[in-house]
C-alpha cells in the first residue's frame, strides 16, 4: 500500500526509490549471470522445498542446464540486486508430464513446464509468490506460441495454483521420493493484462 507522497511522485511520472529497487527480468536479461547467480537460484531452492517437503525438485546442474537452454522461459525478482524469488519453466511437447519432463527442455513448442516457484525465507508471507507466479503468466502470454502452462504439485498446493488460474488434470504419473502429484494446467490464451502491483 503506498502512502499519498508515494502517490503523487507516481503520479507526477517520477519512479520512487522503491520502485528503482524491485523489479522482476526474464533470466535471459539477468545482468551478468554468473555461475554463482545459478548457486543463489538453487540455495532459495533447496531451502524452501526441503524445509516443507524433504526433498529438492532440481539439481544444481539442472537449473544451471535449463538456465541456459532456455532462460527466457525463467523469470526472477530482484530487490536492492539480490535475487529474491524466481522461476524456472522449459518446454514440453506432450499432453501430461511425464518422469522425462523433470529434466528435459523441448524446444519450440507450445508448453511450458514449471518446474520451481521459490521465494526466499526472508521474503515468505509477502505475496510475492502469488505476484511472481502472475507476472510470469502474462509475460509467458506475450511470447509467440505459446498456448499453455503445465506443472505438478502437491495437494496442500492446489488452491494456491487454482486460485492464480490453473485447472486439475489429475493426478501426475510423475513421482520424487515416493510423493505423489497433481498435474495442473493453465490456459495462457488471449492477450497480457496490465501489471499487477506495478510498483513492486
Amino acid at each position: 500500500m503506498m502512502n499519498n507522497n508515494q502517490e503523487k511522485r507516481r503520479e507526477g511520472g517520477v519512479a520512487t526509490p522503491l520502485q528503482q529497487r524491485r523489479h522482476t527480468l526474464p533470466a535471459s536479461e539477468f545482468r551478468n549471470l554468473t555461475s554463482q547467480d545459478a548457486i543463489s537460484v538453487f540455495e532459495i531452492e533447496r531451502e524452501a522445498f526441503v524445509s516443507v517437503s524433504g526433498v529438492c525438485p532440481l539439481t544444481l546442474d539442472e537449473v544451471l542446464n535449463f538456465l541456459g537452454q532456455c532462460p527466457e522461459l525463467s523469470l526472477g525478482w530482484f530487490e536492492e540486486g539480490q535475487l529474491v524469488a524466481f522461476i524456472i519453466g522449459s518446454g514440453w511437447d506432450k499432453e501430461r508430464l511425464s518422469q522425462k519432463a523433470m529434466t528435459q527442455h523441448v524446444p519450440d513448442t507450445p508448453t511450458v513446464h514449471i518446474h520451481v516457484l521459490s521465494v526466499h525465507r526472508h521474503c515468505r508471507q509477502q505475496g510475492k509468490g502469488s505476484i511472481l507466479l502472475w507476472r510470469y503468466l502474462q509475460y509467458l502470454r506475450c511470447m509467440p506460441g505459446l498456448r499453455r502452462a503445465l506443472l505438478i504439485c502437491e495437494d496442500f498446493l492446489v488452491p494456491f495454483y487454482r486460485k492464480a488460474g490453473f485447472k486439475e488434470k489429475g493426478p501426475s504419473e510423475i513421482s520424487v521420493s515416493n510423493m505423489q502429484f497433481q498435474e495442473m494446467e493453465y490456459a495462457l490464451g488471449g492477450q497480457a493484462y496490465a501489471r499487477r502491483n506495478s510498483g513492486c
